[in-house]
Order: C-alpha cells, then structure tokens, then sequence
C-alpha cells in the first residue's frame, strides 16, 4: 500500500495484521481521487473510519490543509499516528481513538471533504451519513465521499444535501454527497 501522488508520493503505508481492516484497493483508490482530484488542496478532510489511514494521508499528500482521522480501535489509532508521522504530517492531522457516532455528535467544526469507509453490512454507513447531515458537519460546497459493497442501497438526504453520482468497481461501489451553498 503506497500513497499515490503529491509530497508522500510512492511512500509505503504500514497496514494492520487480521481481517478486521479491509484496505480500499489501489484501483478505488485511483478511482476515488480521480473523482475528487479538484476538491483537495487546502481542504479540511474527515477521514472518518480511518483503519491505515491511507484515503487521509493521500489527501494530505495532495495539498489537503488538514486532515482528522476517526477509528475505534485503539491499534488503528496507533497505525494511523505512525503512517502520518511516517510521510512528514503529523503538524496538518489529528488523530483520534474514538466511536464514529461520538466523534460526530461532539465535533464542532465543519469539514470540506468527509471520507466514509466502514466494515460493509455494518450499517454504520447509513448511520454516519444520517448523523454527519443531520449536524450539518459538512461545509457548504462540501463533499462526502462513501464506499460500500455494489448491492448497498444508500439513502437520500434532506437538503441542502444530495445525493450525486455512484462509481462501481466490481463489488465495490463509491458514492458522492454533495452540500448545497
């Protein structure tokens, strides 16, 4: 697992032991950043089911102003911690050992670009979604960006959101929120 492009570039991820964390694939995640390549650069990020730490990272390498990483297990926390200070960004992220719902529910900043990619079938996805549109936590122009498995039917959210485009990728698919102005 390598950061794509930007300062990081070619710098190798450390990744968790177990199938507990399921990597986005390096053809997603081409993909993904692809899709959101314009919407990067200065941009606070939430990468909110943060495992390695990678879709994070390689917004950070990619001009990011700054990222916030979410993820419950305390070994993750500790992967993430040591990938960013790995590729130079420990002064640019924030990395936090918590439950998704509580982060959300406490948070009170605002984010440009949110990053969803929770166990599939887990429900933590609608979840999150509810819950970071329901706070209004995304900024106005802002993006959410979920991968799920290709048969996961996600919801519509009231306005000022909506639902954009899905991307499919054999099993996987990527779907974008927008936030109205």
């Amino acid at each position: 697992m390598r950061v794509i492009t930007g300062t990081a570039r070619g710098r190798k991820l450390k990744e968790l032991s177990g199938m507990e964390t399921r990597p986005t694939t390096d053809k997603v995640k081409e993909s993904l950043f692809n899709i959101i390549q314009f919407d990067i650069e200065g941009r606070r990020v939430l990468d909110l089911f943060g495992g390695t730490g990678q879709l994070g990272i390689e917004c950070l390498s990619r001009g990011a102003a700054h990222c916030t990483f979410v993820d419950i297990r305390k070994e993750a926390a500790t992967l993430v911690r040591e990938n960013v200070a790995l590729c130079g960004f420990n002064d640019r992220s924030r990395v936090v050992q918590g439950d998704y719902l509580s982060f959300l529910t406490s948070c009170s900043e605002k984010f440009d670009l949110i990053l969803m990619d929770p166990p599939y079938g887990s429900g933590m996805l609608e979840k999150a979604l509810e819950t970071a549109a329901g706070i209004d936590i995304l900024s106005e122009n802002g993006i959410m960006v979920c991968e799920s498995a290709a048969e996961t039917l996600l919801p519509a959210l009231s306005a000022p959101y909506r639902r954009g485009k899905d991307y499919r990728y054999g099993k996987i698919k990527l779907t974008v929120y927008h936030r109205d102005a």
